[in-house]
Protein backbone atom coordinates (compact mmCIF):
# COMPACT_ATOMS: atom_id res chain seq x y z
CA UNK A 1 0.00 0.00 0.00
CA UNK A 2 1.26 3.34 -1.05
CA UNK A 3 1.15 7.17 0.55
CA UNK A 4 -0.39 9.03 -2.15
CA UNK A 5 -1.77 12.76 -2.65
CA UNK A 6 -4.58 13.11 -5.24
CA UNK A 7 -5.10 16.93 -6.87
CA UNK A 8 -8.61 17.47 -8.20
CA UNK A 9 -12.02 15.84 -7.51
CA UNK A 10 -13.67 16.74 -10.79
CA UNK A 11 -16.12 14.47 -11.86
CA UNK A 12 -13.05 12.09 -12.84
CA UNK A 13 -10.78 12.62 -9.89
CA UNK A 14 -13.54 12.17 -7.13
CA UNK A 15 -14.20 8.50 -8.14
CA UNK A 16 -10.83 7.80 -9.00
CA UNK A 17 -8.71 8.66 -6.01
CA UNK A 18 -11.70 7.02 -3.71
CA UNK A 19 -10.71 3.87 -6.25
CA UNK A 20 -7.15 4.14 -4.39
CA UNK A 21 -8.60 4.57 -0.85
CA UNK A 22 -10.93 1.57 -1.40
CA UNK A 23 -7.76 -0.34 -2.51
CA UNK A 24 -6.21 0.33 0.89
CA UNK A 25 -3.89 3.13 0.46
CA UNK A 26 -3.48 6.12 2.21
CA UNK A 27 -4.67 9.04 0.45
CA UNK A 28 -4.62 13.09 0.91
CA UNK A 29 -6.59 15.15 -1.42
CA UNK A 30 -6.78 19.00 -2.57
CA UNK A 31 -9.39 20.47 -5.04
CA UNK A 32 -9.55 24.24 -4.92
CA UNK A 33 -12.92 24.05 -3.48
CA UNK A 34 -12.25 23.02 -0.15
CA UNK A 35 -16.13 21.80 0.66
CA UNK A 36 -15.51 19.65 -2.36
CA UNK A 37 -12.58 17.64 -0.49
CA UNK A 38 -14.16 17.63 2.43
CA UNK A 39 -16.90 15.62 1.08
CA UNK A 40 -14.47 13.61 -0.57
CA UNK A 41 -13.19 12.81 3.00
CA UNK A 42 -16.70 12.12 4.40
CA UNK A 43 -17.20 9.58 1.86
CA UNK A 44 -13.74 7.57 1.50
CA UNK A 45 -11.98 8.58 4.56
CA UNK A 46 -8.35 9.62 4.29
CA UNK A 47 -7.18 13.49 4.76
CA UNK A 48 -7.33 16.52 2.78
CA UNK A 49 -4.76 19.68 2.54
CA UNK A 50 -4.65 23.29 2.05
CA UNK A 51 -2.21 23.47 -0.63
CA UNK A 52 -0.70 21.15 -3.03
CA UNK A 53 2.59 21.77 -2.12
CA UNK A 54 0.90 20.32 1.44
CA UNK A 55 -0.86 17.27 0.08
CA UNK A 56 2.69 16.30 -1.43
CA UNK A 57 4.84 16.11 1.46
CA UNK A 58 5.51 12.59 2.59
CA UNK A 59 3.92 10.91 -0.11
CA UNK A 60 5.78 8.53 -2.96
CA UNK A 61 2.97 9.53 -5.47
CA UNK A 62 1.00 12.58 -6.47
CA UNK A 63 -1.73 12.05 -8.76
CA UNK A 64 -3.08 14.91 -10.58
CA UNK A 65 -6.41 15.40 -12.64
CA UNK A 66 -6.67 18.75 -13.39
CA UNK A 67 -8.69 21.03 -16.25
CA UNK A 68 -6.04 22.01 -18.88
CA UNK A 69 -1.89 23.28 -19.08
CA UNK A 70 -2.77 26.20 -16.70
CA UNK A 71 -4.54 24.52 -14.03
CA UNK A 72 -1.59 21.84 -14.35
CA UNK A 73 1.02 24.45 -13.76
CA UNK A 74 -0.69 25.95 -10.91
CA UNK A 75 -0.71 22.73 -9.04
CA UNK A 76 2.47 21.70 -9.61
CA UNK A 77 4.83 24.87 -9.54
CA UNK A 78 5.55 27.70 -7.50
CA UNK A 79 6.01 28.28 -3.91
CA UNK A 80 2.43 26.00 -2.69
CA UNK A 81 2.66 23.89 -5.63
CA UNK A 82 2.94 20.02 -5.56
CA UNK A 83 7.02 20.03 -6.42
CA UNK A 84 7.50 22.39 -3.54
CA UNK A 85 6.47 19.89 -1.49
CA UNK A 86 7.37 15.96 -3.27
CA UNK A 87 9.93 14.30 -1.36
CA UNK A 88 13.34 12.94 -3.74
CA UNK A 89 12.56 9.46 -5.37
CA UNK A 90 8.74 10.35 -5.23
CA UNK A 91 6.98 10.58 -8.74
CA UNK A 92 4.51 12.72 -10.13
CA UNK A 93 1.25 11.37 -12.28
CA UNK A 94 -0.47 13.37 -14.74
CA UNK A 95 -4.15 12.12 -15.71
CA UNK A 96 -5.00 15.61 -16.98
CA UNK A 97 -5.55 15.93 -20.61
CA UNK A 98 -2.75 18.45 -21.63
CA UNK A 99 -0.34 18.89 -24.12
CA UNK A 100 2.06 16.98 -24.41
CA UNK A 101 4.63 20.19 -24.09
CA UNK A 102 3.72 20.75 -20.77
CA UNK A 103 4.40 17.01 -20.09
CA UNK A 104 7.61 16.95 -21.14
CA UNK A 105 8.15 20.03 -19.06
CA UNK A 106 6.66 18.48 -16.03
CA UNK A 107 9.24 15.83 -16.76
CA UNK A 108 12.08 17.91 -17.17
CA UNK A 109 11.44 19.62 -13.56
CA UNK A 110 11.38 16.36 -11.65
CA UNK A 111 14.11 14.82 -13.18
CA UNK A 112 16.31 18.18 -12.20
CA UNK A 113 14.80 17.75 -8.51
CA UNK A 114 15.33 13.85 -8.50
CA UNK A 115 11.52 13.00 -8.83
CA UNK A 116 10.05 11.08 -11.12
CA UNK A 117 6.98 11.75 -13.88
CA UNK A 118 4.75 10.31 -15.98
CA UNK A 119 2.14 11.23 -18.22
CA UNK A 120 -0.86 9.51 -18.09
CA UNK A 121 -4.31 10.81 -19.70
CA UNK A 122 -7.48 8.50 -19.32
CA UNK A 123 -10.36 7.29 -21.82
CA UNK A 124 -13.51 6.25 -20.89
CA UNK A 125 -15.41 8.96 -19.66
CA UNK A 126 -17.04 9.40 -15.64
CA UNK A 127 -18.79 6.34 -16.14
CA UNK A 128 -15.21 4.52 -16.73
CA UNK A 129 -14.09 6.47 -13.73
CA UNK A 130 -16.87 5.15 -11.20
CA UNK A 131 -16.70 2.24 -12.17
CA UNK A 132 -12.74 1.50 -12.05
CA UNK A 133 -12.56 0.78 -16.40
CA UNK A 134 -10.45 3.15 -17.33
CA UNK A 135 -7.99 3.11 -20.57
CA UNK A 136 -4.51 5.13 -19.60
CA UNK A 137 -1.65 5.99 -21.87
CA UNK A 138 1.48 7.03 -20.44
CA UNK A 139 4.71 8.57 -21.17
CA UNK A 140 7.75 8.27 -19.21
CA UNK A 141 10.58 6.69 -18.16
CA UNK A 142 9.83 2.62 -17.83
CA UNK A 143 11.64 2.09 -14.07
CA UNK A 144 8.95 5.11 -13.42
CA UNK A 145 6.05 3.30 -15.19
CA UNK A 146 6.90 -0.20 -13.24
CA UNK A 147 5.92 1.70 -10.14
CA UNK A 148 2.98 3.74 -11.57
CA UNK A 149 1.43 0.77 -13.13
CA UNK A 150 -0.02 -1.37 -9.79
CA UNK A 151 -1.19 1.92 -8.31
CA UNK A 152 -2.97 3.19 -11.21
CA UNK A 153 -4.68 -0.35 -11.22
CA UNK A 154 -6.83 0.40 -8.74
CA UNK A 155 -9.01 2.46 -11.59
CA UNK A 156 -8.28 1.04 -14.79
CA UNK A 157 -9.21 -1.86 -17.33
CA UNK A 158 -6.04 -1.06 -19.19
CA UNK A 159 -3.06 0.67 -19.02
CA UNK A 160 0.51 0.82 -21.32
CA UNK A 161 3.02 2.50 -21.49
CA UNK A 162 3.63 3.98 -25.01
CA UNK A 163 6.63 5.83 -24.86
CA UNK A 164 9.31 8.94 -23.24
CA UNK A 165 7.20 11.79 -21.37
CA UNK A 166 4.63 13.37 -23.56
CA UNK A 167 3.69 10.00 -25.64
CA UNK A 168 0.86 9.56 -23.06
CA UNK A 169 -0.49 12.78 -24.12
CA UNK A 170 -0.14 12.21 -28.36
CA UNK A 171 -1.81 8.85 -27.54
CA UNK A 172 -4.65 10.75 -26.02
CA UNK A 173 -4.72 13.07 -28.75
CA UNK A 174 -4.73 10.16 -31.32
CA UNK A 175 -8.12 8.93 -29.19
CA UNK A 176 -9.82 12.38 -29.43
CA UNK A 177 -9.72 12.70 -32.91
CA UNK A 178 -10.74 9.63 -33.19
CA UNK A 179 -13.87 9.99 -31.40
CA UNK A 180 -14.62 12.85 -33.26
CA UNK A 181 -15.17 11.81 -36.12
CA UNK A 182 -16.95 8.87 -34.96
CA UNK A 183 -19.65 11.04 -33.14
CA UNK A 184 -19.97 13.01 -36.26
CA UNK A 185 -20.38 10.15 -38.66
CA UNK A 186 -22.79 8.73 -36.10
CA UNK A 187 -24.50 12.07 -35.74
CA UNK A 188 -25.01 12.24 -39.63
CA UNK A 189 -26.23 8.69 -40.09
CA UNK A 190 -28.95 9.23 -37.12
CA UNK A 191 -30.21 12.38 -38.75
CA UNK A 192 -29.91 10.75 -42.51
CA UNK A 193 -32.31 8.07 -41.03
CA UNK A 194 -34.39 10.01 -39.78
CA UNK A 195 -35.18 12.36 -42.98
CA UNK A 196 -35.37 8.90 -45.02
CA UNK A 197 -38.29 7.99 -42.65
CA UNK A 198 -36.81 4.82 -41.26
CA UNK A 199 -36.62 4.23 -37.17
CA UNK A 200 -33.09 4.77 -36.18
CA UNK A 201 -33.61 2.58 -32.99
CA UNK A 202 -34.11 0.38 -35.77
CA UNK A 203 -31.26 0.71 -37.75
CA UNK A 204 -28.54 0.66 -35.12
CA UNK A 205 -29.99 -2.57 -33.91
CA UNK A 206 -28.98 -4.10 -37.69
CA UNK A 207 -25.66 -2.10 -38.23
CA UNK A 208 -24.10 -1.84 -35.02
CA UNK A 209 -24.18 -5.49 -35.23
CA UNK A 210 -21.52 -5.57 -38.21
CA UNK A 211 -18.83 -2.97 -39.64
CA UNK A 212 -20.28 -0.13 -38.33
CA UNK A 213 -20.61 -1.10 -34.15
CA UNK A 214 -18.61 1.49 -31.93
CA UNK A 215 -18.82 2.22 -28.49
CA UNK A 216 -20.49 5.56 -29.65
CA UNK A 217 -23.37 3.86 -31.36
CA UNK A 218 -23.75 1.59 -27.94
CA UNK A 219 -23.94 4.42 -25.40
CA UNK A 220 -24.96 7.39 -27.45
CA UNK A 221 -27.71 6.26 -29.92
CA UNK A 222 -30.67 6.63 -28.01
CA UNK A 223 -30.13 9.68 -25.91
CA UNK A 224 -28.33 11.47 -29.74
CA UNK A 225 -32.27 10.72 -31.51
CA UNK A 226 -33.69 11.63 -28.04
CA UNK A 227 -31.92 14.82 -27.91
CA UNK A 228 -30.59 14.37 -24.43
CA UNK A 229 -27.37 15.91 -24.33
CA UNK A 230 -27.31 16.92 -20.21
CA UNK A 231 -24.81 13.88 -19.36
CA UNK A 232 -21.10 12.87 -20.19
CA UNK A 233 -18.03 14.73 -21.66
CA UNK A 234 -18.78 18.34 -22.43
CA UNK A 235 -18.74 20.18 -25.57
CA UNK A 236 -16.19 22.74 -23.96
CA UNK A 237 -13.68 20.02 -22.92
CA UNK A 238 -13.78 18.38 -26.20
CA UNK A 239 -12.70 21.79 -27.83
CA UNK A 240 -10.26 21.98 -25.53
CA UNK A 241 -8.79 18.91 -26.67
CA UNK A 242 -9.05 19.18 -30.02
CA UNK A 243 -7.03 22.65 -29.65
CA UNK A 244 -4.40 20.87 -28.13
CA UNK A 245 -4.43 18.00 -31.21
CA UNK A 246 -4.56 21.08 -34.11
CA UNK A 247 -2.09 22.47 -32.62
CA UNK A 248 0.39 19.50 -31.86
CA UNK A 249 -0.40 18.42 -35.65
CA UNK A 250 1.09 22.17 -37.10
CA UNK A 251 4.10 21.16 -35.14
CA UNK A 252 4.85 17.66 -36.37
CA UNK A 253 3.00 18.16 -39.92
CA UNK A 254 0.09 15.93 -39.11
CA UNK A 255 -3.17 16.71 -41.24
CA UNK A 256 -6.11 16.56 -39.74
CA UNK A 257 -8.89 17.88 -42.32
CA UNK A 258 -11.82 16.38 -40.06
CA UNK A 259 -10.79 17.47 -37.19
CA UNK A 260 -10.71 20.67 -37.54
CA UNK A 261 -13.88 20.56 -39.39
CA UNK A 262 -15.48 18.79 -36.41
CA UNK A 263 -14.04 21.36 -34.19
CA UNK A 264 -15.83 24.52 -36.15
CA UNK A 265 -19.15 21.93 -35.85
CA UNK A 266 -18.66 22.50 -31.82
CA UNK A 267 -17.74 26.21 -32.06
CA UNK A 268 -21.69 25.87 -33.60
CA UNK A 269 -22.86 24.05 -30.57
CA UNK A 270 -21.41 26.39 -28.33
CA UNK A 271 -23.09 29.15 -30.47
CA UNK A 272 -26.75 27.15 -29.83
CA UNK A 273 -25.87 26.86 -25.83
CA UNK A 274 -24.43 23.95 -25.64
CA UNK A 275 -21.04 24.67 -24.49
CA UNK A 276 -21.63 22.00 -21.16
CA UNK A 277 -23.81 19.20 -23.46
CA UNK A 278 -22.69 16.35 -24.26
CA UNK A 279 -20.15 15.83 -27.34
CA UNK A 280 -23.46 13.69 -29.03
CA UNK A 281 -24.96 16.98 -29.35
CA UNK A 282 -23.03 17.51 -33.10
CA UNK A 283 -26.60 15.95 -33.82
CA UNK A 284 -28.50 18.89 -32.55
CA UNK A 285 -26.67 21.45 -35.05
CA UNK A 286 -27.71 19.13 -38.08
CA UNK A 287 -31.75 19.30 -36.59
CA UNK A 288 -31.67 23.08 -36.29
Amino acid sequence: MAKIAFLGLGVMGFPMAGHLALKGHTVTVYNRSAAKAQAWVEKYGGASAPTPRAAAQGQEFVMACVGNDADLRSVAFGEDGAFAGLAQGAIFVDHTTASAEVARELNAAAAANGQGFVDAPVSGGQAGAENGALSIMCGGDREHYARVEPIVAAYAKAVRLMGPAGSGQLTKMVNQICIAGLVEALAEGLHFAKCAGLDPQAVVEVISKGAAQSWQMENRSKTMTEGKFDFGFAVDWMRKDLAICLAEARRNGARLPTAALIDQFYAEVQAMGGSRWDTSSLIARLER
